[in-house]
């Protein structure tokens, strides 16, 4: 047997790939992994020791057949504290899970996440002017936007402060302080807002904690609002002692700090280990990228035979748009109303197909689901109205704020349609609603573009 050839491996590229799954491990230094989806349901797979979240997520997309791959993340759960935390992706998984206690309830979860990149994005959104201002006080008449953009090109950070509450050890009392944010930590003042030094009290290394977002705080902590986070430090297992719980008066303020947090922690990583920036800015510079390519769309027309050419003229792209709008229309209304012979599936249950659909879910569990996804401009989802029979919401993300829709019956011509405008504007069922939001903000604040799905594992 010693003179019999040994067989080459015919996929040399699969044996280095940094994440492998199967039903067994394929080496011994694989590790178990539980990851659970958003309708509770879980799949085991196995990682290699070096697996990063980014290369995690990319195995879990393709293992559960996505549709689209993009803003797809990792997060870190603890339901019995309220705790979920998004992974960055140069984390490495299973450094992550060995800081788990073997008795507790944390787990992974696999979800859409589109607020990941988006305060590169936006970052007046995100860091208003009233919260940053410059720790060394040499770029000052800078905007926010302008002081992050400096930010990525040269690494000085800007100092992120403002008033919190912040629950006392040992005790249900929370007490309103002032914080300061800066590169070397967070900072806490015992006199009102003073920056003074010897009124600074250090309280947290931002390159050995982890910021999480808590959810039903009210319920668990008494937390006198509903946007509540929590810092705690990362190479310690979840227990309530170490953390450090903190409630902000709104959304805004509480993304704000949050998103500072994360960007200051991956920049000191960064300063250590440069090998992290392979994994962090290229989905970054993509982001920008495609948030640049959205803001320079032109006018085309298509209609010649020697293919397309750009619109120039502003009235002539403006007939072009009212041609294609009656088009559409004339479309849809042809499909709805030829009968539908080879489908069991009536244009008034269509929606029932569709993954923006949630039926019966409640008002704040649709909040719930839209937080947790990502609170950008244009996530949107539809459910059941529980308020008003046959009647439908519409929940949609605007501002960091989820703001609700109702969609109603209208009776025209003996026929039932759908409105949210008292009757001025007609859709046969809810996708011809979706379908034209998608394009056309009519009443809505923005136009409809990211669905709140749920994938299961």
């Amino acid at each position: 047997s010693s003179s019999v050839p040994s067989i080459p491996n015919p996929f040399p590229e699969l044996s280095k790939s940094p994440v492998l799954i199967s039903s067994f491990p394929p080496q011994s230094s694989d590790k178990h992994v539980m990851v659970y989806g958003e309708d509770s349901h879980s799949r085991s797979v196995w990682v290699s020791p070096g697996a990063t979240a980014r290369e995690a997520c990319h195995m879990l997309v393709q293992t559960a057949h996505c549709s689209d791959q993009e803003n797809w993340a990792l997060l870190e759960v603890n339901p019995t504290l309220g705790l979920e935390r998004c992974l960055e992706d140069h984390e490495v998984v299973l450094e992550v899970q060995v800081t788990w206690s073997l008795n507790g309830d944390t787990r992974f979860m696999f979800c859409k996440n589109y607020a990941k990149y988006e305060f590169f994005r936006k970052p007046m959104l995100f860091f208003p002017e009233s919260m940053i201002s410059d720790s060394a006080d040499v770029n000052k008449g800078m905007t926010s936007s302008e002081l992050i953009k400096n930010l990525l090109k040269s690494g000085t950070c800007p100092e992120i402060q403002g008033f919190l509450h912040v629950k006392e050890p040992s005790r249900k009392a929370w007490k309103k302080v002032y914080f300061f944010l800066r590169r070397s930590g967070l900072y806490s003042s015992s006199k009102g807002s003073s920056k003074e030094p010897r009124h600074l009290q250090y309280v947290a290394d931002l390159g050995d904690l982890n910021v999480y977002t808590v959810v039903n705080s009210r319920k668990l902590y008494g937390a006198p609002t509903d946007f509540t986070f929590c810092i705690k430090p990362s190479k310690k297992p979840i227990r309530i002692q170490d953390l450090k719980i903190l409630c902000a008066e709104n959304e805004q303020t509480r993304t704000c700090w949050t998103s500072a947090f994360r960007l200051f922690k991956v920049l000191s990583i960064f300063m250590q280990e440069t090998p992290c920036l392979s994994f962090y800015f290229p989905c970054v510079l993509t982001t920008i990228l495609c948030s640049k390519s959205e803001a320079s769309l032109v006018a085309m027309d298509f209609s010649g035979k020697a293919g397309g050419r750009v619109i120039q003229n502003p009235m002539e792209a403006q007939s072009a748009e009212r041609e294609e709008g009656l088009a559409w229309r004339r479309r849809e209304a042809l499909r709805c109303s030829l009968p539908n012979l080879n489908s069991a599936v009536s244009p008034s249950s269509i929606h029932k197909t569709q993954l923006w659909f949630h039926g019966g879910v409640s008002r704040k569990e649709a909040q719930r689901l839209i937080e947790k996804q990502g609170l950008v401009d244009g996530m949107f989802l539809i459910r059941d109205s529980q308020q008003h029979a046959q009647c439908f919401v519409l929940s949609l993300c605007y501002q960091l704020k989820t703001k609700h829709y109702l969609v109603i019956p209208f009776e025209n011509g003996g026929r039932k349609y759908y409105t949210m405008d008292d009757g001025d504007t007609l859709f046969i069922d809810l996708l011809q609603l979706v379908e034209f939001h998608q394009i056309n903000k009519g009443i809505l604040p923005v136009c409809l573009k990211h669905p709140c799905v749920c994938v299961a594992l």
